[in-house]
């Protein structure tokens, strides 16, 4: 995956956009094809091993995952506990300013399903 350039027009434009409205800034952090799936199933079991998140998320390659990941560990949503063993273990959880997301997902959800069921009356 190419690296965006920092000082490009579509940096300056995402940064200056994300720095004046909050709900744009919400969703460039949780937003994406696998973090809203990844943080939901780290709310709902809690905490899980590389591996285990691998499984739920079907279709999400390695490389994708461990980058969806660094970016939520990156962005302090999600907490990377290594424990010395042989091998090596890592387990995820969610951070309490992640924990803060989950009353407002039922609204998203019902906006979705709102929307989807719009969507499909149109088509």
């Amino acid at each position: 995956m190419a690296k965006r350039k920092e000082n490009s027009t579509n940096s300056i434009n995402r940064d200056f956009i994300t720095a004046n409205c909050d709900a744009i800034y919400t969703i460039c952090k949780i937003g994406g094809r696998w973090k809203m799936m990844i943080l939901f199933h780290l709310a709902e079991y809690k905490v899980l091993r590389f591996s285990e998140l691998k499984e739920k998320l079907h279709g999400i390659t390695d490389r994708m995952l461990a980058l969806q990941l660094k970016e939520l560990e990156a962005d302090q949503l999600i907490h990377r506990q290594v424990f010395a063993e042989v091998p090596p273990r890592v387990e995820y959880s969610l951070t309490s300013i992640a924990l803060d997301l989950l009353p407002i997902w039922p609204a998203l959800e019902q906006w979705g399903a709102k929307h989807r069921a719009y969507q499909s009356k149109i088509k």
